[in-house]
């Protein structure tokens, strides 16, 4: 099973920085990458691989493996270079050890089951209180950057993780929780308990659009105001319920963020995530600058 992991590999790692288009056909990734990078006027030097079994089996002469997938590409654009990193879980299906299968199982990106109405009314609160704190975005950003591709022990792991993981990073620039122990308001994380807004994409959406006090943020029209430390939420469907985060982590050659995040394990990510399989043409998005007191 590992021989034909790395030899998957290989193959995927020449099609990342091939030139012929049609020899990408056989992974569409490379050649979403490549198209997504040319968009930006940005090009891949040097790629990286490494493959991780999750897990496996064999049935008659059909082999099958759940992996890992942690990719490094090394960017360059406007004569600056720098590294993105990704993880990816993919299911990979073998014939008499021939490739017959191969793609990417996708992060779900479901909220858990809490009620519609207390995630939509969210944040509508009366809010005379102010919270007075400085947020270290310099902390923030290195949690950020210390976790993206592992889980904190110190934190409950959730199935889709985004939320959780951008809050996380906030409270780890200081931002302060309020709003225990009722879920539907604040913004906070108590032991086995927690408020909407803090694991769930579309709750911390509603919250940093209306808090007025403590962790608060203002809406900013396009992605180039955003600085280390901002939010970025994402509406893949476009149908007005956001369901992802990332936090701002640097920016590219052009002043543009790059993100990391959780559920698609992600490192200084181009902000736009059009090389993402969750992406589609309906995509929406809002930019949150974190207000630093």
């Amino acid at each position: 099973m590992q021989r034909l992991l790395q030899e998957l590999f290989e193959k995927r790692l020449e099609q990342f920085l091939s030139t012929k288009r049609g020899s990408k056909l056989y992974f569409p990734k490379a050649e979403q990458k490549q198209e997504a990078l040319a968009n930006r006027s940005a090009e891949m030097v040097k790629v990286k691989a490494a493959g991780k079994i999750l897990e496996e089996s064999t049935e008659d002469e059909f082999q099958t493996i759940k992996y890992q997938a942690h990719y490094q590409y090394l960017i360059k654009q406007n004569g600056i270079l720098y590294m993105e990193e990704e993880l990816e879980e993919r299911l990979a299906k073998f014939y008499k050890e021939a490739l017959v299968m191969d793609e990417e199982i996708r992060p779900n990106l479901e909220p858990d089951p809490y009620p519609e109405i207390e995630t939509q009314t969210l944040a509508i609160e009366d809010q005379p209180e102010r919270l007075s704190y400085q947020y270290n975005r310099l902390k923030a950003v290195q949690y950020a950057e210390s976790w993206w591709n592992s889980y904190n022990p110190a934190y409950k792991k959730f199935e889709n993780d985004c939320t959780n993981f951008i809050s996380q990073c906030l409270r780890a620039g200081g931002a302060p929780m309020r709003g225990y122990p009722n879920r539907q308001t604040g913004w906070w994380l108590q032991r086995q308990n927690w408020s909407y807004s803090w694991v769930v994409a579309n709750s911390l959406r509603l919250y940093l659009g209306n808090s007025k006090s403590g962790l608060r943020a203002r809406e900013v029209n396009s992605p180039d105001q955003l600085i280390l430390g901002d939010v970025i939420c994402y509406d893949f469907e476009g149908d007005g319920r956001f369901n992802h985060n990332t936090i701002v982590t640097g920016k590219d050659a052009y002043g543009m963020p790059l993100v990391n995040a959780h559920t698609y394990n992600s490192r200084k990510r181009y902000w736009a995530y059009e090389d993402s399989s969750a992406y589609t043409p309906n995509i929406k998005y809002k930019f949150y600058s974190i207000f630093d007191e």
